[in-house]
């Protein structure tokens, strides 16, 4: 005959301290995620991923620059929704900005898009025929710096 199987215990069902603080910050942190929320319009509620406070500093992060100054408008709405919620007073709101990628990973060498051989040619035939010297100096010079690329690569 089979044996009973015992159920799966989940880790909060032992006896560790460590477990249920870090278990309590969570959804702490989930709480004040879900204040700030309710505070701002419905599109910029969901570009705010995470939230926790640290030294008397409200932290809200986000994906991207942009969101994150839209995020910056709603400051003293999201500290005073927080006030309520919270025991020791907030004193600051910073606004982070997180990747996707998290964690250590070699970030991908960035290449520029350099114009064809022909483009690089019309540049510079099209300097040789310009009237004001300056530009004409400067699409030579970037004639030159073009061709020094291309080859290079």
């Amino acid at each position: 005959m089979a044996e009973k199987l015992q159920p799966f215990k989940k880790s909060l069902a032992y006896p560790n301290r460590t477990m249920v603080y870090l278990h309590s910050q969570i959804e702490q942190q989930q709480r004040i995620l879900k204040q700030i929320k309710a505070v701002l319009p419905d599109n910029l509620a969901t570009q705010t991923k995470h939230c926790l406070i640290k030294d008397h500093n409200l932290l809200v992060y986000t994906d991207s620059a942009i969101w994150a100054s839209q995020l910056r408008f709603y400051n003293n709405a999201i500290l005073a929704a927080m006030q309520t919620l919270v025991k020791s007073p907030i004193d600051n709101l910073q606004i982070k900005i997180i990747n996707r990628t998290s964690g250590v990973t070699a970030s991908a060498i960035r290449k520029a898009n350099l114009p064809s051989l022909e483009g690089i040619d019309l540049i510079r035939k099209h300097s040789l025929s310009i009237s004001d010297d300056k530009l004409s100096v400067a699409l030579l010079k970037l004639s030159t710096t073009l061709k020094r690329l291309a080859d290079s690569t």
